[in-house]
């Protein structure tokens, strides 16, 4: 058995650069990941996700500024760009939208209110739901070479980075724990677990976490009638089918993908999944549901999809996070659907949270 500092178990965005954080600080780190490099089976996955300050929780706009200085960090340390600044559309319920022009306000950073018109005129790809925001602090994440650099980064820095070799089984002893893979185990004074859909079942019997739900969503990429147009990122926010309104859902979301197309999500391309079923075949019902969206309000896109991918995410009920520590493991799991933009920011706090340990953010908490 091997004595390390931190084993970090997940090497997509969150644990990856976590494990950079940690080891180019000298710890001596382990970072384990169940599938091979590039894997399409987690949630890190994908040329883009959309990056914005713009939320309707004031915490989340605080913690993306932080995030946005995090990324131009990771981008200096790599010499990569990782992050483009295209700017970012929330438009749909008046409520929904004012929320989020207060936040930003409040914040000091740039919006800009618009009318649907206005909009249309500007972004004529588009139809616009009643009042519309602009956040020019927005863009896109490039999700696969965000992974990707900071594996590597990982690794050059220290970090003895294990692809194909999934974490079995962790148990706590004393103040240390023990990762145990098919083959080997390693000592730590704190792991990290940043599985996404597998922290249940690696830390369901050790602390006690919230119900999760573990879906998986279908996005379409669709190809610009109009090669030249503008594409900022979009969020189309409504209420479920429920009615009900949750302030960190939204109706569909849109970006526009470099070498893809607009990818275009989120309306009716959302199922509950198995992690374990890594075929995910596209559900031509769900495609159907966004073509009809697309041909509603994105009439600058061909509604034919040029192609469909699969992601999984993880949410806790609340669609909040969980970045917490008990003894010497650290619950990096999940980031509900909505973390990728977080992800320098995310790194940062679980380095705190194995250095200092303390208290993280308290919507963030686990149960007691």
């Amino acid at each position: 058995m091997e004595q390390v500092d931190v084993v970090v178990v997940g090497a997509g965005a969150m644990g990856a650069t976590a494990a950079w954080r940690l080891a180019r600080s000298g710890r001596s780190v382990v970072l384990l990941e169940r599938f091979g490099p590039g894997h399409t089976h987690g949630s890190s996955h994908g040329t883009t996700r959309i990056f914005r300050l713009a939320y309707r929780d004031p915490v989340y706009v605080r913690f993306a500024a932080q995030a946005l200085d995090g990324w131009r960090e990771l981008e200096a340390a790599s010499g990569e760009v990782l992050l483009e600044q295209v700017g970012q559309l929330d438009h749909g319920r008046a409520a929904a939208v004012d929320e989020v022009v207060a936040n930003l306000r409040a914040a000091d950073r740039p919006v800009e209110r618009l009318g649907a018109a206005e909009a249309s005129e500007r972004w004529p790809g588009m139809r616009f739901d009643g009042a519309v925001a602009f956040s020019p602090d927005g863009g896109r994440c490039l999700a696969d070479r965000t992974v990707a650099t900071s594996q590597r980064l990982a690794g050059s820095a220290g970090a003895a980075v294990h692809f194909d070799e999934p974490a079995e089984r962790i148990e706590v002893v004393g103040d240390r724990a023990v990762v145990h893979s098919a083959g080997r185990s390693w000592d730590a004074a704190a792991v990290v677990v940043a599985a996404g859909a597998w922290v249940s079942s690696l830390l369901g019997q050790l602390v006690s976490l919230p119900p999760i739900t573990i879906e998986s969503d279908q996005p379409s990429h669709f190809a610009p009638i109009d090669a030249s147009a503008s594409w900022p990122s979009f969020l189309h926010h409504g209420l479920g089918a429920d009615g009900v309104d949750r302030p960190l859902s939204f109706d569909a979301y849109g970006l526009w993908t470099p070498g893809e197309g607009v990818k275009v999500g989120g309306h009716g391309t959302v199922a509950v999944c198995d992690p374990e079923d890594l075929t995910r075949v596209p559900d031509p019902v769900r495609t159907e549901s966004l073509v009809r969206y697309v041909e509603e309000w994105l009439p600058g896109l061909d509604p034919t999809p040029r192609s469909t991918v699969s992601c999984l995410f993880t949410s806790t009920d609340d669609e909040h996070f969980i970045l917490d520590r008990r003894g010497p493991l650290v619950v990096c799991s999940p980031c509900s659907g909505h973390g990728f933009k977080f992800v320098p920011a995310i790194a940062a706090e679980v380095e705190r949270l194995v250095t200092h340990g303390g208290q993280p953010v308290t919507e963030w908490r686990l149960p007691n």
